[in-house]
């Protein structure tokens, strides 16, 4: 409010000092503090014979015929003064100057300035011009400096000022990304060696992917490599209040474009404005469809855009307009897609070239321990382990950082400060204990990285668990079935070890249910048999929920229901037979957590090994004394 306050007052501060500045100008140029009397001619004379005249000035006003007569008596103050308009005629003057012979009173004679043509324009057009400077300078302060109105409908792609161009080298990973876009920067460079055979280059590309996984930075390199004119503009850019300005601002790119052929437009986060046209209750969007309509237009209409390319990113290409995505206009998808470890190597090569990193790092290893990060969570990934360097005063990263900033990257930091009471405490480690022990012994569950204990954003503690390898994203209903035993791990162990439950298996259940919903309704992994009863289509503008469609009756749903209840027990009474003929290694687990708080795989292993914690201090307390030697 108060910063609402200031814009009001400094957009109304100019109002009133223009307002005061004319008031003025009009008072200093129409009043006088000075008191002139209007006198007639008679009484002029009136004066002169009584002898009260004091001394008097004619002024000659040949154009008007007239002389003014200006001057004072002598009873007049300081400020007073009388005038007197009389015909132009020597006989008067005769009379005031035999007067002034007689009484000895001063007679000052002199010519009207007014009958100069120059003096007439300076006097009439000054404050004319006065005021229009004043008005100028403060209506353009109440604009804004920087504001052009008569450039509203202007594009606001910006032209690429030729800085450090970015090149494929410094784009790690995307191999086969880097191959789709190739050939534009061949088209680009030499043109005629694609008209010659009479084919004809894509004249749009559109990156899609999740988010961080370099699609800007994928452009960004096009651009570089390619040495050409590059425009960049996000999709927000072009949607504006008023229905027209953003097809206005389509227009206006292409033709600066069209000036500087060939180049480069990159269009960032396009579903601003290419979403499906007629979506959602009670109509569309008007501008937006204006300008989806001019967009659709200009790649592919009636004119020629020869020599431009558009390139275009977008994380929701569900949401597009099919129009947009038809041949001729956004010709090609690539698929940006997480990267892989070898990707993630490549990825954190590039990034860690200006830090300086211990000689107990491994690269290798962090993009193994890394699955599902993108390259610009893995960018993050090395900053914050760069900044936990500075704050522990270390001249150098070592993997303790990385560690901690794969933490904090994934659930936020450790909450150290907090004071957690002995009974929380062997709640969580009972809790962890049982995903652990079920990830250690079901053959089909991902493997134990890491457990821990402490607090990190909303979670407890929690256990690492990762793929024992990396592979595209299929997984098999044994997988499955065992993500969902492991998940209710820590219920199952709660309930059998402390004869309690808790609510901290509240975001295991909803994951839980996630994937037996899928499984049931998408997959097919059911006795229900092989159909796909939802279809996950979400709709722009509803929520998720109602964006489904559902190809089942009620009794189906019924059916669905008993299933996801059915494979849940199944999983809950699986969990229970393992942790069962685990107790001992349950217990020493927690018994562990109570004591180190965190444990890693190496340590797990040797427990399940020794079946004893004695034989992880020795582990603990070299790598402790590890961290204060350095």
């Amino acid at each position: 409010m108060k910063n609402n306050k200031k814009n009001i007052n400094r957009a109304f501060f100019p109002y009133l000092i223009l307002a005061l500045v004319i008031i003025g100008t009009l008072f200093l140029f129409n009043f006088s503090t000075a008191r002139v009397n209007d006198f007639s001619y008679d009484e002029l004379i009136s004066e002169l014979s009584d002898g009260n005249v004091e001394e008097i000035t004619i002024t000659t006003k040949s154009g008007a015929g007239i002389y003014d007569i200006t001057g004072k008596l002598k009873n007049y103050k300081d400020d007073e003064s009388f005038a007197v308009k009389v015909p132009l005629s020597e006989s008067v003057i005769k009379k005031i100057l035999v007067y002034a012979d007689n009484q000895g009173f001063k007679v000052t004679t002199k010519t009207n300035p007014e009958n100069s043509s120059v003096v007439n324009i300076i006097v009439n057009l000054l404050p004319i011009v006065i005021l229009a400077i004043i008005c100028f300078v403060f209506f353009s302060k109440v604009a804004g400096g920087n504001n052009k109105s008569m450039d509203f409908g202007k594009s606001k792609a910006r032209l690429s000022d030729g800085g450090k161009k970015v090149k494929f080298k410094d784009v790690a990973g995307l191999k086969e990304e880097k191959e789709e876009v190739t050939e534009l920067i061949d088209f680009l460079k030499n043109p005629k060696k694609f008209q010659s055979l009479g084919a004809r280059i894509p004249k749009g590309v559109l990156l899609v992917g999740p988010p961080g996984t370099g699609k800007t930075l994928l452009a960004r390199a096009v651009a570089g490599e390619a040495n050409v004119p590059f425009y960049f503009i996000s999709g927000s850019d072009f949607v504006e209040l008023f229905v027209g300005v953003g097809a206005s601002r389509v227009r206006d790119m292409f033709k600066q474009a069209k000036q500087n052929a060939p180049c480069l437009i990159f269009i960032d986060e396009i579903d601003a404005v290419g979403r499906q046209r007629g979506s959602g209750i009670g109509g569309g969007h008007d501008e937006r469809e204006q300008t989806l309509n001019q967009l659709l237009t200009e790649m592919d209409g009636f004119g020629e855009n020869t020599g431009i390319i558009i390139i275009a990113a977008t994380n929701r290409p569900d949401v597009l307009d099919p129009a947009l995505l038809r041949p001729g206009r956004f010709d090609r998808q690539v698929t940006v897609s997480l990267p892989d470890s070898n990707e993630r190597k490549q990825i954190l090569e590039v990034h860690a070239r200006n830090k300086k990193l211990g000689k107990d790092i491994n690269l290798k290893n962090i993009a193994t321990r890394t699955p599902g990060f993108s390259g610009a969570d893995l960018e993050n990934l090395l900053n914050e382990a760069a900044l936990l360097a500075v704050r522990r005063n270390k001249t150098e990263i070592n993997m303790s950082e990385v560690d901690e900033a794969t933490d904090r990257v994934l659930l936020g930091p450790a909450k150290t400060s907090r004071k957690i009471t002995d009974k929380e405490k062997k709640l969580v480690s009972i809790h962890e204990a049982g995903h652990a022990v079920v990830g250690l012994k079901l053959k089909d569950a991902n493997e134990v990285h890491k457990i821990t204990i402490i607090p990190r954003g909303m979670a407890g503690g929690y256990t690492m668990m990762l793929p024992k390898e990396e592979k595209i994203a299929i997984s098999t209903k044994e997988e499955l079935l065992a993500s969902i035993t492991g998940l209710l791990a820590g219920r199952v162990s709660e309930e059998l070890f402390l004869h309690q439950i808790t609510t901290g298996a509240s975001d295991d259940f909803k994951k839980a249910t996630s994937i037996v919903r899928s499984m049931v309704t998408e997959y097919g992994m059911s006795d229900l048999g092989p159909l796909q009863l939802e279809t996950p289509n979400e709709s722009v503008f509803l929520g998720r929920d109602y964006g489904k469609t559902k190809n089942f009756s009620d009794k189906v749903a019924h059916e669905i229901d008993e299933e996801e209840r059915k494979i849940i027990n199944q999983c809950y009474e699986k969990c229970k037979t393992i942790l069962q003929k685990n107790k001992d290694l349950v217990m020493l687990i927690s018994e562990a957590l109570m004591k180190y708080e965190t444990i890693t795989k190496e340590q797990i292993e040797a427990i399940v090994k020794n079946k004893n914690i004695d034989c992880i201090a020795d582990m603990i307390e070299s790598t402790e004394n590890e961290e204060s030697d350095k």
